[in-house]
């Protein structure tokens, strides 16, 4: 006799749903990663850009150079603002992310432990019908010899 879970078939989605779950989930870290590097990145940048303005205002430079190495910082400011923005966005898409899978793995803990009593369960009743078959047979052969 063999074992059958009637609800196998709610047991493999909940499975595929988590797995689902936790491509999101990695999916929305290399995003936040991304955002992460391209943050530093404007910060590199923006440390090159202060740099220079610290080189070219220590050294003869117009004022036309300095403006446009300012307008440039302040562009690159914005950048960062904006970055920022992006980074918190993707935080966020991670927590809602890690929290669905939170809920999937909780959805499929709760049917893989049905399955397993119900095939406790079964197991139980198996062991129990091969003990009355052995009691029978030991009835039986008890009266033969009598």
């Amino acid at each position: 006799m063999r074992f059958r879970y009637a609800f196998q078939k709610i047991v493999d989605l909940k499975t595929n749903e988590k797995t689902q779950a936790e491509w999101m989930l990695s999916e929305a870290i290399g995003k936040l990663r991304e955002e992460e590097s391209s943050l530093t990145e404007l910060h590199s940048v923006k440390d090159g850009i202060h740099e220079q303005l610290h080189q070219v205002s220590s050294n003869r430079a117009t004022i036309s150079q300095m403006l446009m190495l300012q307008q440039y910082a302040d562009h690159i400011d914005h950048q960062i603002q904006l970055k920022h923005k992006d980074l918190e966005h993707a935080q966020q898409a991670v927590n809602i992310k890690q929290d669905v899978l939170a809920g999937r793995v909780m959805e499929e803990k709760v049917w893989t432990k049905a399955k397993e009593k119900a095939l406790n369960r079964f197991q139980t009743m198996v062991l129990k019908k091969e003990q009355d078959q052995m009691d029978e047979m030991a009835t039986n052969r008890f009266r033969r010899l009598s």
